[in-house]
């Protein structure tokens, strides 16, 4: 039997590392040869005689082409620098996210944004036992000794404090005082606890049970309050663990715990040499889920294989997730991401031959191990599409999530963006959701994609109508708890007309398939990050008439004008750190009662559903607060108008290459970087169409109003249609990313960002070079510039006649967009007041 797919989709898929600790600095007293062992002090002599030590110092030489010894790699690793030898690690790794346990205590520890500049996603794992342990450090707040009493306010405070901000908790509980948790500890039990711990002259770990076990029963808790999974080390481990005490089958107490029974817990290191009895929890409690790390690749050969078999020996492959349990170098990562793809394709090659697996279902068991099982448990944004075409995988390879039982009362709205760029949802209760929705889909009429802002009907040019039917699919790697609403959960979804194939019409797919171009063709990653500009509006009765005005009038930037909406931020801000959405800063525009958010930058897929769910927020929180927020582009056409910035840059193997390798370049931008812009420059005409996709927007597309009239580019200038950037900490004259002015709150961001990949793709296959940059006020010098479509219908003539974006993004979604733009453009026309309603859909 041949396994040559098998072994493709594992060397393809993206992996999810969903547990591993910090990387150190070269100069950290953290010995190099403890990459190859968890053996300290006068073991570590031993170490280099063991199986997987010789085995790992070979794929390590191998991987650096450097002499197999460990005085040869330590040479290299200084020679390369951590930066670049991390990137090696990680490039050839392909981590698409990384979860952090930061509470291991090493020397000179890099901090876990730092790992953000080798992976996509990082999210951090909170150990609930450091935590404590700080607490009881700082002095108490009354400035007396600690009481249980104080302890368990600061405690609960302090962990509801970092809920936003971690994916998971853990417990290294096994470590101090074993597995056998009482989960009804007295409080009497765990004050003698706290006095013992005090009374040490020195803090050093809270070794105490009941006060362990105290603390455990108060983190079950909040992650049951919060649904929050927690890591429990079990099994092996260095020394200072006793491996009696560290069996999962001690965790009954905890597991069969009534309170705690939704819980969701994770037993790490496959509870080597317990993967039996872990496997067998793992059948007979739906809360417990396995995670491999560090028995890959720690151990031989023979021995990683058996602990993974003996996972799945009972343990559901929806069950069973894959990490490294890096730490410290980043050789430990490329180990751990290398040895796991080996051994599953092993495993699961074997159970094929065994008769336990079809060659599909070993693909789908692949992917769930690898990445998928950990994206939907951890609720973590991150895109591992592989690139197996869709017709070698078998049905069953849709993305699932654990089966959460909710009640009658738990809905979850399933999120499209349509042509028009309206946000719309369909709502269903959480059991259907979960018994047939997010496998299934939603029907959703052809019509759907052809509705124009003023009528919910399609556009007659749009070739769309209400014959046919295609499935709204839920992603469930974009599931997300609605944080404004707990009862709900929201999803965005792909259109299928099948499983497995996609709509032409999808904007996701749209997206995706020329993000496949890019990477194949040139194997470069567009990254994207958004500004968000929106008004703030007040309903209010005028002589008997509603009407919506600015809710305040300060100007740009002002202190008060932030006061006045700092209720709103307080909660909006929040709200997208809940949701993995980063907020590099926000503040108080020109206009009245307006505002900008703006977005950290990622890859664009996630950049556009992160913008999707970035207006949900701002408009659910205002409207918690009795104000509408629009994004619509031109408001007042007496006031400025409202962007959605774009930010573009370009990635390859983890770094920006968008910048000049030196200072010499002419315009501090890579002949790559040059050739991408210049394509996006060039189609900008047609690009408007659907970047500025309402009359309205022409309204706001005016010279000196920052919103780029005319066809050219600047280095930071922000008349320029399309703003080359230099950011504090780039080196002079270098850019780093691009802005596109155009873009406004009305365009479908999934559609805008695949539209501008096509051009600059177009950029790149032809080599096209940049004019001069505009040094001065485009308007000064306009006779010398092409002013830029001052119509909808100028930019819809523009795109028809472009026929490289047509091959690009496909010709029946273009032909549905010029429809909608020109229904737009007609009914507008006629009726120019209408305009005003904008404000209720955008």
């Amino acid at each position: 039997m041949e396994f040559k797919e098998l072994k493709e989709a594992i060397d393809q898929v993206e992996l999810v590392d969903a547990h591993a600790h910090n990387i150190v600095s070269l100069d950290s007293s953290f010995p190099f040869i403890r990459t190859f062992s968890e053996a300290t002090g006068d073991s570590l002599s031993f170490a280099p005689h063991s199986l997987s030590f010789k085995r790992n110092l070979r794929e390590v030489a191998q991987l650096y082409g450097s002499e197999v010894s460990l005085e040869a790699i330590e040479k290299h690793r200084q020679t390369l620098g951590l930066h670049s030898l991390t990137s090696k690690c990680f490039n050839e790794a392909r981590i698409s996210a990384l979860l952090i346990d930061d509470g291991l205590k090493l020397d000179k520890k890099h901090d876990t944004e730092w790992h953000r500049n080798f992976v996509p996603y990082v999210g951090r794992v909170l150990r609930i036992e450091t935590l404590a342990e700080q607490i009881l450090d700082e002095e108490s707040p009354d400035d007396s000794s600690w009481t249980l009493d104080s302890f368990t306010k600061a405690f609960v405070e302090r962990l509801n404090s970092l809920v936003p901000e971690i994916v998971a908790l853990k417990t290294i509980a096994a470590y101090r005082s074993g597995l056998d948790i009482d989960t009804h500890v007295s409080k009497e039990v765990a004050e003698n606890g706290l006095v013992e711990v005090l009374q040490a002259e020195k803090l050093v770990r809270i070794g105490n049970k009941g006060l362990i076990d105290y603390i455990l029963t108060l983190s079950l808790e909040v992650a049951e309050r919060y649904d929050l999974p927690l890591q429990i080390h079990t099994g092996f481990g260095d020394r200072d663990l006793d491996l009696r005490l560290s069996n999962p089958l001690h965790l009954r107490t905890l597991l069969e715990d009534k309170r705690f029974e939704k819980c969701r817990i994770v037993l790490l290191h496959a509870s080597y040499p317990f993967s039996k009895e872990a496997s067998y929890l793992s059948s007979v409690y739906p809360q417990v889920f396995l995670d491999f790390g560090l028995a890959v690749p720690k151990l031989s050969a023979h021995g990683m294989v058996s602990s993974v078999k003996e996972l799945l020996h009972l343990a559901s492959t929806k069950k069973v997730m894959f990490s490294t349990d890096g730490y410290a170098t980043p050789e430990t990562y490329y180990l751990g991401a290398k040895k796991a793809r080996e051994v599953i394709f092993l495993v699961l090659r074997d159970a094929c031959v065994g008769g336990d697996l079809s060659l599909m279902e070993a693909i789908d068991a692949a992917k769930d191990i690898l990445s998928r099982n950990a994206i939907a448990f951890y609720n973590i944004d991150v895109d591992t599409s592989s690139s197996i075409p869709q017709s070698r995988i078998s049905p069953k390879s849709q993305i699932e999530e654990p089966h959460v039982q909710e009640d009658s009362s738990s809905f979850v709205r399933v999120i499209w963006v349509d042509t028009s760029g309206q946000q719309r949802c369909r709502v269903v209760q959480a059991q259907r959701f979960n018994r047939s929705v997010k496998k299934n889909g939603i029907g959703l009429t052809h019509a759907s994609m052809g509705m124009t802002s003023f009528y919910d009907g399609p556009a007659e040019e749009s070739k769309l109508t209400g014959i046919g039917e295609i499935r709204l699919v839920p992603d469930l790697s974009t599931k997300r708890i609605i944080p404004w609403t707990k009862q709900e959960s929201m999803v965005l979804a792909d259109m299928l007309l099948k499983p497995g194939e996609a709509w032409d019409y999808c904007p996701r797919e749209t997206l995706r398939r020329v993000t496949n171009v890019l990477k194949d063709e040139f194997d470069l990653v567009m990254n994207a990050g958004f500004e968000n500009e929106f008004y703030l509006l007040k309903n209010v009765v005028r002589e008997g008439k509603e009407d919506y005005v600015p809710f305040e009038v300060g100007p740009y930037c002002s202190t008060s004008s932030y006061d006045a909406a700092a209720k709103i931020f307080h909660e909006i801000i929040p709200a997208l750190e809940s949701l993995n959405i980063a907020v590099e800063q926000f503040h108080a525009e020109s206009g009245k009662g307006q505002f900008e958010v703006s977005l950290g930058h990622t890859i664009a897929f996630h950049a556009a559903d992160n913008l999707v769910y970035t207006r949900e927020v701002i408009r659910s929180v205002a409207r918690k607060h009795g104000l509408l927020a629009t994004f619509v582009p031109k408001y007042d056409l007496c006031d400025i108008g409202s962007g959605s910035h774009v930010h573009i840059s370009l990635w390859k193997n983890g770094e920006n290459v968008f910048p000049a390798s030196d200072e010499s370049s002419a315009h501090g931008m890579s002949s790559i970087g040059e050739e991408f812009m210049a394509g996006v420059l060039f189609h900008l005409p047609s690009i408007f169409a659907v970047l500025a996709p309402l009359p309205n927007s022409y309204d706001r597309i005016q010279p000196n109003t920052f919103s780029g009239a005319f066809q050219c580019w600047g280095k930071e200038n922000r008349e320029a249609a399309i703003r080359t950037a230099s950011p504090p900490g780039a080196p002079d004259g270098l850019v780093t990313n691009f802005e596109i002015k155009a873009c406004d709150g009305s365009t479908n961001p999934h559609l805008s960002l695949a539209i501008i990949m096509a051009a600059g793709i177009d950029g790149l296959r032809r080599h096209l070079q940049l004019p001069d940059p505009i040094d001065t006020n485009p308007a000064d010098v306009a006779a010398t510039l092409n002013r830029l479509p001052e119509t909808l219908s100028e930019a819809v003539e523009a795109l028809e006649k472009d026929k490289v974006l047509h091959e690009l993004l496909g010709q029946n979604l273009l032909v549905a967009i010029t429809g909608v733009r020109k229904a737009e453009v007609q009914y507008y026309s006629k009726n120019p007041g209408a305009s005003k309603q904008l404000i209720h859909r955008y």
